[in-house]
């Protein structure tokens, strides 16, 4: 009576008793089997889900401090987190800059428009970009220049 474990791929041996037993006793997958579980009963049982809630809020009220001494005692965390913010506040610029033609209309001008930068290459229609575009005029022979030769 063996059987392959659903998560890690390693063939047990079933308990007799347990026969819907699908995953193997190793803690990993017994933590994942639990983890699933958790999500998915959140997903479908609405009171399960609100005890749920209601058992983090209490905490938060018995922990108040948790926060702050975690971010003391854990720099790096703090750190990463901030450069996390600061890439969904570009994300969040660069998508608020998509197909927005308020500068003016650059199809009347005699100039070129160069999108420069690492996230230039993800815009779409797009004819303002704040620090990220270098205006350049297009260079004409002037008369006299012409008249010289």
């Amino acid at each position: 009576m063996s059987r392959r474990c659903r998560y890690c791929q390693q063939v047990f041996q079933f308990s007799r008793y347990r026969p819907q037993q699908f995953v193997c006793s190793r803690s990993d997958c017994q933590r994942q089997r639990r983890r699933e579980y958790h999500r998915l009963k959140l997903r479908t049982d609405s009171e399960y889900h609100q005890v749920c809630r209601d058992s983090q809020e209490k905490w938060r009220k018995q922990n108040p401090d948790y926060p702050r001494q975690y971010r003391q005692s854990h720099p790096e965390s703090v750190e990463r987190d901030r450069q996390g913010q600061r890439r969904r506040d570009r994300k969040r610029h660069l998508q608020n800059l998509v197909k927005n033609n308020l500068a003016f209309d650059l199809k009347h001008s005699a100039a070129e428009v160069w999108l420069l930068g690492p996230e230039a290459e993800h815009l779409a229609k797009n004819n303002l970009a704040f620090s990220q575009v270098l205006i350049l005029p297009t260079l004409t022979p002037s008369p006299a220049a012409g008249v010289a030769s």
